[in-house]
């Protein structure tokens, strides 16, 4: 599948050039003028990799990669800053706040698309990561798997994506709320938000043996925590 990417920029001229110039190497290519519309399209679906304007008609392009980088749905969502402030502050500031590289106007196209593929080449998983490994609990995220000691547990497409979420984030706490940002666009979501009754399910298959420690711990009046090795052989 061909990566898909966001630019968040307003000069109509210069958007054109570069989703024509990345559609001719193979990427997909969508364009939002302004925040509103930008942070719009982020909601509606899913992308590769963002380029992000710092100077837009509604706002900062700074405040934007912070609520990214705040939402557990998009914190790791490669991110390169293209803008016309290119002072050494504005560039320690951007990624000091979380973006991954930063390109000053103005730009060769090559440089763009190399520094691109950088960026995806470093954000697609590795072996280690696509098999998360927590004592006799696997999570096998390419083959959308759960296993314990081997056996494979029966989750929902949706049970196996909260999973992953507070996999994901072992040791944090992460609120109801948090969850559900972290999965919208999941096809279940207009229909069950029973976050805790997946829950429920998620431990009764992932912990029915005896021996098996307690992995997701509920924390009253914030939410849950996936306790990580040490953890949860204590718990």
């Amino acid at each position: 599948m061909n990566a898909h990417v966001l630019m968040i920029d307003d000069d109509a001229r210069l958007t054109a050039m570069v989703r024509d110039y990345l559609q001719a190497s193979g990427f997909v290519v969508s364009v939002a003028g302004d925040l509103a519309r930008g942070r719009a399209a982020l909601q509606r679906e899913s992308f590769d990799a963002l380029i992000l304007d710092l100077m837009l008609p509604d706002g900062d392009g700074l405040d934007l990669t912070r609520e990214l980088r705040a939402d557990p749905r998009c914190r790791s969502l490669p991110l390169l800053m293209l803008t016309a402030r290119g002072e050494p502050m504005d560039r320690i500031l951007g990624l000091e706040l979380g973006a991954d590289d930063y390109l000053p106007k103005p730009f060769e196209p090559r440089e763009l698309l190399a520094r691109l593929k950088a960026l995806l080449r470093r954000a697609a998983p590795h072996d280690d990561e696509a098999l998360l490994r927590f004592g006799r609990l696997e999570i096998d995220v390419n083959a959308r798997q759960v296993r314990v000691d081997g056996q494979v547990c029966d989750l929902t497409s949706y049970q196996f994506d909260i999973l992953l979420v507070l996999a994901q984030g072992a040791g944090r706490v992460m609120s109801r709320d948090q969850i559900m940002d972290a999965l919208k666009g999941h096809p279940m979501e207009a229909f069950d938000r029973s976050i805790d009754v997946h829950v429920s399910r998620i431990r009764a298959s992932i912990e029915e043996d005896p021996k098996s420690p307690r992995r997701i711990l509920t924390v009253r009046g914030a939410g849950y925590v996936f306790a990580r090795k040490q953890d949860a052989e204590a718990a």
